[in-house]
C-alpha cells in the first residue's frame, strides 16, 4: 500500500523561487540604471529606446532618473510582498 501526499506548500515554494530570482535581477538592473543616471554630468544627453524598436529619442535626464527611481521602488515593494 502506497499513499501519495499532496504537498501544496512545496509546490508553491518552487513556483515562487524563479519569480523572486527574476524580480531580484530586475531590481539589480534598475539599481545600476539609477546609479548610472545619478553619476552623469548635467550636460550629458540621455536617450530612451522605444519598446519593440531600434529607435531612440532624446529625453530629459532628470525625468528619466525620477521614473527609474519610482520603478525601483515599485520593484522593491513587489519583492517584499512576495
Amino acid at each position: 500500500m502506497t499513499t501519495k501526499r499532496n504537498l501544496p506548500a512545496a509546490n508553491t515554494v518552487q513556483d515562487e523561487t524563479p519569480q523572486k530570482e527574476e524580480l531580484s535581477k530586475k531590481i539589480k538592473e534598475q539599481k545600476i540604471l539609477v546609479d548610472e543616471l545619478s553619476n552623469l554630468k548635467k550636460n550629458r544627453r540621455v536617450y530612451l529606446q522605444q519598446p519593440n524598436s531600434n529607435i531612440f529619442f532624446l529625453t530629459d535626464r532628470g525625468q528619466t532618473l525620477s521614473t527609474s527611481k519610482k520603478e525601483l521602488d515599485n520593484l522593491k515593494k513587489d519583492y517584499q510582498d512576495m
